[in-house]
């Protein structure tokens, strides 16, 4: 099912709706009235019986790919509670704007946000929360690096300032236009594609796979 603008459902039943964000779109609404145009507020449209806060968990407004909402408390609170216990497998592909030497390896980095340049996050070893990120290269595509990012926590902006900063891979993504060259939404090249869960009522292990735009 397409909704306007790009947004695909990809799965849906009583309990969850998994979704395909394009760039550009935000997750949640944010301030002001012309930033209520989002995922949640699409899905609720779609399913009127969904809770107020069905959102789970978030991909940055840039980032395309990937989502699963609950539409139920019960549903909710057992995805949460898997996205606590690191329960969820995600895998995302990006492609860097450079060269990457290395053929894989594991970022660690810890970062926090810069209240005066809201919403930028800056490496910080004292006071930042650390961020830890396998990945691996899948090629160069002239004088672009295709990568795999197996995140395994959720901090904000994680993929892409391990991507950019030196201690990371020190090539920020292509369109990044917070820790890059980007100059505007829609252009990052980061896509979720791999979403792995157990269904909150079932159990069942479930997995989508969404390939990249680009």
């Amino acid at each position: 099912m397409n909704l306007p603008d790009g947004l695909t459902v990809v799965y849906e039943d009583r309990h969850i709706v998994v979704v395909d964000k394009p760039s550009g779109l935000l997750s949640v609404p944010g301030k002001g009235e012309a930033n209520q145009d989002c995922v949640v507020s699409r899905v609720k449209a779609l399913h009127p019986e969904s809770i107020d806060q069905p959102s789970v968990h978030r991909l940055d407004q840039d980032t395309s790919g990937l989502l699963v909402l609950a539409l139920t408390e019960a549903a909710h609170r057992t995805l949460s509670m898997q996205f606590m216990d690191k329960l969820v497998g995600k895998r995302y592909i990006a492609l860097l704007d450079g060269v990457v030497e290395l053929d894989a390896g594991v970022i660690e980095l810890s970062f926090r946000l810069d209240p005066d340049n809201r919403p930028y996050q800056v490496y910080d070893p004292e006071r930042g929360k650390s961020g830890t990120t396998r990945w691996r290269k899948l090629g160069v595509e002239n004088g672009r690096t295709r990568v795999e990012f197996m995140p395994l926590t959720g901090r904000t902006h994680q993929l892409r300032l391990h991507a950019s900063h030196p201690k990371g891979l020190g090539v920020p993504i292509v369109g990044d236009r917070l820790y890059g060259t980007g100059t505007g939404p829609g252009q990052l090249k980061l896509h979720a594609w791999t979403l792995r869960f157990r269904h909150p009522e079932t159990r069942k292990p479930m997995e989508f796979t969404s390939p990249p735009p680009f």
